[in-house]
């Protein structure tokens, strides 16, 4: 990939201007191996931005969640074309029972259901679907998350089974793109690439490999609301926009992307502070009649207070990411 264009602001920008808070939020349910969402609250001139890559990434992997951050706090977001984003009710690698309840309090009429969970039987993923197709109804529409857990073999014989439920897509079955275009020309369900555009060099090769139907974007994996709307455009192919489960400061970012998008044909994996056990908002984002609302996202300082934790291996790690995004380790996803 070529080295990306200007960048918008500077890190001075974000250095002087902002209040940095640390923050540890327990996981109602462990998810993709998760107990806490961890990161760093920052405070600019256009509000409040999320800074929380995941632990096992490197710098130069969170250089584009520090230039998310750096929008969110300095820059701010695009115009919205709507005010309003439809959504869908995450259900994890719950037991059949526990999932129909996530989703008949949900409010949502779209559920995307995690499996392949490590440890866990094929049995009880068809178990877990078949549950939320019943609670959702036949009007639901069901798509399952499988994070790069199948080989080719395995997600055939799986989407052979599950394809019964009326899937609307599968979610990054496969770990490669020449994966997901063998289980998108084999299997006859469509294929979703999460993993594929978010932790790629290169995501505008998912569409050149004609590796799936629909691409999804986390705006922080991406360097933000705006270079995801550019890999959007790239790509030509219909977009979800899902969270990496922030907490309502980052996920405002996700419906800002959102609601800036031309078309947005699908519901988005962006209800999903209900996967917190707390938040750092007085107001935080949860949806009402299967819809979030678009507007920005403050802190309340008693909240923070509550799951706030010591800001400087955070600090630390930001300033990282932010060494690694200056020296062009981190090209825009578009180029």
């Amino acid at each position: 990939m070529h080295k990306s264009a200007p960048r918008a602001g500077s890190a001075r920008d974000l250095d002087e201007a902002a209040a940095e808070r640390a923050f540890s939020v327990p996981m109602r349910t462990r998810f993709r191996g998760v107990t806490a969402r961890e990161g760093l609250l920052v405070q600019g001139a256009a509000g409040w931005g999320e800074f929380s890559p995941f632990a096992e990434y490197p710098p130069r992997e969170c250089a584009r969640w520090w230039a998310a951050c750096h929008e969110a706090a300095e820059i701010g977001w695009p115009e919205p074309v709507r005010d309003r984003v439809p959504v869908n009710v995450t259900v994890p690698a719950v037991g059949s029972e526990h999932a129909a309840r996530i989703v008949a309090e949900s409010d949502c009429g779209t559920a995307k259901v995690k499996v392949a969970e490590a440890g866990q039987s094929p049995a009880e993923d068809i178990a877990r679907v078949e549950a939320v197709r019943d609670a959702i109804g036949p009007s639901g529409r069901v798509r399952i998350d499988v994070n790069g857990g199948w080989d080719v073999g395995t997600a055939l014989r799986m989407l052979g089974e599950l394809r019964r439920f009326d899937l609307e897509y599968v979610e990054q079955p496969c770990a490669t793109l020449e994966e997901l275009a063998e289980v998108r020309r084999r299997s006859g369900v469509p294929v979703a690439a999460d993993e594929s555009i978010r932790r790629a060099d290169d995501p505008l090769k998912v569409r050149a490999a004609d590796a799936a139907d629909i691409v999804v974007l986390k705006v922080q994996p991406l360097g933000g609301v705006r270079a995801a709307l550019r890999v959007a455009e790239a790509c030509g192919l219909p977009a979800v926009v899902s969270s990496a489960v922030e907490t309502s400061v980052g996920l405002a970012a996700g419906v800002a992307l959102a609601a800036a998008l031309p078309e947005l044909p699908y519901a988005c994996g962006l209800a999903t502070t209900r996967l917190l056990a707390g938040d750092v908002s007085a107001e935080p984002l949860v949806p009402v009649d299967g819809h979030l609302p678009v507007r920005r996202v403050g802190v309340d300082e008693e909240r923070l207070a509550a799951v706030e934790i010591a800001p400087g291996p955070w600090r630390r790690r930001m300033a990282a990411a932010r060494r690694a995004w200056e020296a062009g380790d981190a090209a825009d996803p578009a180029t």
